[in-house]
């Protein structure tokens, strides 16, 4: 039986990873359990799965999480220095990282130098620091097993290809709720309009991403350092039904495609069972459903964000870093209405222009660009609310 630490268990993948091991229980056993701020949901989570521990990240509601898990033989401890070091705990066989964004990324390294394999849900991590990452999994012999469902997809065409060369990936793009639309017509959009996504139930900051495609560009950054691609490797296609997953094109010309309804737990599971498929009572793609499959190219013009992260992967260095502080503080703003829809390619554009290069950045060196590169988008946005000016 696997022992499973779940970092975010309260998120859209957490709570969907819970529901796996739930199916599996003769599989799984839920060791540790962490969340943000929703005190209520880990208590309740908690109660459900009896992990050895409990951990919410605000420290201000430890007291709420330890009185209501008091009546349970749980530990229960706050703040993210705890998650880092319990993440290590020798019982452990599995952490999944479902935590939103930066913070991700110091407790997927202590994990991996546990000697812990990785099922990955926060891209954020390799967009970050993809070289350290994967030097050190490599180095503590550990599997970096992708959740996300594009990424998820490439690995599994991949089974049984070890030898043959990768000529490029082809990641898929639902487009989001705004695909087809005008620059007009997204000055106007609000977050309630961009919270609507049409295929994908996903947490508020990721659904967001995914309208300003932002979601696919940190994917492509993300797919160099899972598959060790070049930039000119990594290709994007709008296809809006979300049936194929994505797709790998051998150097012979054949292509490889991974097909399914839109459901997360497909991957979830397989990165949880890997190698081995385990039967499930999802529901099944039926072509007589989707008698036509669509595909078209993606507007990155309108859609600048993705061709910021495709410029911050051909640069390398810390402008990967820049782009994913820059996002996560622009999206914040949007969501509480701070900011524009387009404005936040702006912030994060002008963060990449602005905020010191570093070509070979050491660990430190991340940490401390995504500090700098949040205070000067948060004084951006503070200088140009709602509308910043289109450069």
């Amino acid at each position: 039986m696997k022992q499973i630490a779940i970092l975010g268990s309260t998120g859209s993948i957490g709570t969907q990873t819970l529901d796996v091991i739930k199916d599996n229980d003769e599989l799984f056993r839920v060791f540790m359990l962490t969340a943000n701020a929703n005190a209520y949901l880990l208590i309740e989570q908690a109660m459900a799965f009896l992990p050895k521990y409990a951990i919410i990240c605000d420290e201000t509601k430890y007291q709420q999480v330890k009185e209501g898990l008091a009546h349970l033989p749980i530990e229960v401890l706050a703040g993210h220095q705890a998650i880092k070091e319990t993440v290590t705990h020798p019982d452990i066989d599995i952490v999944l990282t479902a935590m939103v964004g930066f913070a991700g990324l110091e407790p997927t390294i202590n994990a991996i130098k546990a000697g812990k394999d990785i099922a990955l849900a926060n891209k954020e991590t390799l967009v970050v620091a993809g070289e350290i990452i994967t030097t050190l999994a490599k180095e503590h012999n550990v599997k970096i097993l992708p959740v996300d469902s594009e990424h998820s997809a490439i690995f599994q065409c991949l089974a049984g290809e070890q030898d043959n060369k990768i000529e490029k990936i082809i990641l898929t793009a639902s487009g989001g709720p705004f695909r087809g639309k005008s620059l007009d017509y997204l000055t106007t959009v609000t977050r309630e309009h961009a919270l609507k996504h049409p295929n994908w139930v996903m947490g508020a900051k990721i659904t967001i991403d995914s309208a300003s495609l932002m979601n696919k560009g940190l994917e492509v950054i993300e797919a160099k350092w899972l598959f060790d691609l070049r930039a000119d490797q990594v290709e994007v296609i709008v296809h809006p039904q979300s049936i194929v997953h994505s797709l790998v094109q051998f150097e012979d010309g054949s292509i490889k495609a991974q097909m399914g309804v839109p459901d997360m737990k497909l991957p979830i599971q397989y990165a949880l069972t890997y190698p081995a498929r385990v039967k499930t009572n999802y529901k099944r793609f039926n072509f007589m459903d989707y008698p036509t499959l669509s595909f078209e190219k993606p507007d990155m013009d309108t859609f600048r964000n993705l061709k910021l992260a495709f410029d911050a992967l051909e640069r390398g260095g810390n402008m990967p870093c820049i782009i994913n502080a820059a996002n996560e503080v622009a999206v914040a703003a949007f969501l509480k209405n701070e900011t524009g829809f387009l404005a936040m390619s702006d912030i994060i554009e002008t963060c990449m222009q602005q905020i010191d290069y570093i070509p070979a950045p050491s660990l430190t060196d991340y940490l401390n660009t995504d500090k700098e590169t949040r205070i000067f988008a948060q004084n951006l946005i503070q200088q140009t609310p709602l509308k910043a000016v289109r450069s």
